[in-house]
């Protein structure tokens, strides 16, 4: 190996130092500056050159949306020779070009379950979605955003085959335990046996699974994991990729003894694999995917130094209960204890994906009674309820399985005639906030609850994970008397509006306004301070009377909505919202 001559300011440097706090428990056979230089190696950096943008550095404004969906939400129309990957460039094409920049592409590799998150080789692309240069082609014209799945492999896979034989890349790549082990305060998302027995050529062994035994946990302890990742990262940002998920990263580093999740050296590995990726890709970012609570699921923000991202898991379930409730204290109360992303990170919101809405990143925030409401009420709209396990052996809900426009159906009263205003109202209010937004597919379109895709595959999250034939999602999107058709309009628009705003930026200032429990209200200020967007939503059933002098508006400035394009009456005047009625109430107009 080449000797290398290590300075304080250093790339190496920094690599080696990162590396000692991760490792200063762990005997390792190799020293910190060989296996810093394996990485670099990997990575294909050189070692004295620091490439990384300056600190606080954000490669995103409000243009930036993400569209969260998998690789065959839209599948060929019968008869037609594409691959699903195709068919999603062709729907991004020809449907959101102008709107969309950003793709969140969800696992596309071969899997075992868990609808790819139980990868079996992180090197392929499934072959019933496509390959690589289908995932190639769509990040030429779309900033891609691509998981990397790093807690856990599937069973099936050849790492774990090679686990079983004892030989081969693999055969030490992951965590054991014994079940004499202390690991009553291990935490889980799920109700199944942490242990999985497994016979090997070394004889019975316990391995570690966070989520199912068909996902096998592995052992960042080993180095050669870590460098099996970086080597992995490094083919995704040639394929494109530029947004990196770290799928369930809380759960990587294990003590036993401990809780396993969220320990020290999993922030660690964090920062390290941000240092290597924004080396390689001044415009790569890391996004967390924590769903846990909220004061814990903020700490991956680091100094500005671990994720540029992380996901903002307790606005799911808050705005969904301020919608079917009429009440937004508790969304008003968690908005004012966000501290503002500093820049160089930022929040990535969101109201739909293909998981559930997480009832964890609640706690504390909503009482017992709100979130058994909440359940009741989604229950009654159709939806489903996971459960995880406590090491009591009791077991609590950890989300709820429902697709969003059913969600949005009514409220705690039941069904009405406002499930479309209540809809668009949700998203009205996320695209304004502080943050990066991503749109699920099938909120873009306003898929229903799938009852025969959930049945079929015996999983309660298949419900919102509907597959479109695409000369069906096109005959709906052509068709003016479609709903699909409405939702779809109704967002592009709001799309077009946010995307010229410089206060809507995601790191532009925020301020939470106090108007009662049935309007709520935030202000966005540009950066440069030259505008102004009051966000305003009635968040009820009923009509709500606003008087602008409750807003504080500039007397001096002439003040438009941008949604209905509407200006505002001069002076102290009283306005009528209707139900579900968004404001974005601007001093300049793009």
């Amino acid at each position: 190996m080449i000797e290398t001559v290590v300075t304080d300011n250093s790339l190496i440097a920094r690599l080696i130092h990162h590396l000692e706090l991760i490792y200063h428990e762990t005997p390792l056979d190799i020293t910190f500056e060989q296996l810093a230089q394996e990485l670099m190696v990997l990575m294909r950096l050189e070692p004295e050159e620091d490439s990384a943008p300056p600190p606080h550095y954000n490669p995103w404004s409000q243009e930036d949306v993400i569209l969260i969906t998998y690789g065959d939400s839209f599948i060929p129309t019968e008869g037609v020779k594409e691959k699903p990957l195709e068919v999603l460039k062709h729907f991004l094409d020809e449907h959101c070009e102008g709107i969309i920049n950003s793709v969140h592409i969800l696992p596309f590799f071969p899997f075992s379950s868990d609808d790819g998150f139980a990868v079996i080789d992180f090197s392929s692309v499934n072959e019933g979605l496509g390959d690589w240069s289908h995932i190639y082609d769509i990040a030429q014209r779309y900033r891609l955003m691509g998981d990397l799945v790093i807690n856990h492999c599937s069973s099936r896979s050849l790492w774990f085959q090679n686990f079983i034989k004892g030989e081969g890349p693999g055969h030490d790549y992951f965590f054991t335990a014994s079940p004499e082990d202390d690991l009553k305060d291990v935490v889980r998302p799920r109700t199944s046996e942490l242990l999985k027995e497994v016979e090997t050529e070394r004889g019975l062994q316990h391995v570690w699974c966070t989520f199912s035994h068909d996902q096998v946990d592995l052992d960042f302890t080993n180095p050669e994991v870590l460098k099996q990742f970086v080597s992995i990262i490094r083919q995704y940002l040639d394929m494109g990729v530029r947004i990196f998920r770290l799928d369930a990263v809380a759960f990587l580093w294990k003590k036993i003894g401990t809780s396993c999740i969220n320990l020290e050296e999993t922030h660690l590995i964090v920062r390290l694999l941000r240092l290597l990726i924004e080396n390689a890709e001044r415009e790569a970012v890391i996004i967390t995917e924590t769903n846990i609570p909220n004061r814990e699921n903020l700490s991956y923000f680091g100094n500005a130094n671990e994720a540029h991202c992380v996901y903002n898991f307790s606005l799911p379930p808050l705005l969904v209960n301020t919608l079917v409730t009429g009440n937004c204290h508790y969304l008003k109360m968690w908005m004012m204890s966000m501290p503002p992303a500093q820049n160089g990170t930022t929040y990535f919101n969101f109201i739909a994906s293909h998981d559930g809405i997480g009832l964890r990143p609640v706690e504390g925030l909503l009482s017992d009674e709100e979130t058994d409401s909440l359940i009741k009420t989604m229950q009654e709209f159709g939806g489903r309820v996971s459960w995880r396990a406590l090491d009591s052996g009791e077991v609590r809900p950890y989300e709820i399985n429902i697709a969003l426009y059913d969600a949005l159906q009514g409220t705690t009263k039941g069904p009405d005639d406002f499930g479309f205003q209540r809809f668009v109202c949700a998203h009205a209010i996320m695209l304004a906030l502080e943050g990066i937004p991503g749109i699920y597919v099938h909120s873009m379109v306003g898929t229903h609850n799938d009852y025969d895709r959930m049945e079929n595959s015996g999983h309660s999250r298949a419900i919102n994970r509907h597959q479109w034939h695409y000369d069906e999602i096109e005959a709906e999107l052509g068709s003016e008397t479609s709903s699909h058709n409405r939702v779809f309009k109704a967002l592009k628009k709001l799309l077009k509006i946010r995307q010229k705003q410089p206060a809507f930026h995601p790191n532009a200032t925020q301020f939470t306004l106090h108007l009662g429990e049935a309007i709520f209200g935030f202000w966005r200020q540009s950066r440069d301070r030259t505008q102004s967007i009051f966000c305003i939503t009635n968040v009820s059933d009923e009509a709500q009377p606003l008087q602008l002098s409750d807003i504080n508006l500039i007397v001096t400035d002439s003040w438009v909505d941008l949604i209905s394009g509407e200006s505002l009456p001069e002076g102290d005047a009283m306005l009528t919202l209707e139900p579900y009625k968004t404001l974005w109430i601007s001093n300049q107009v793009r």
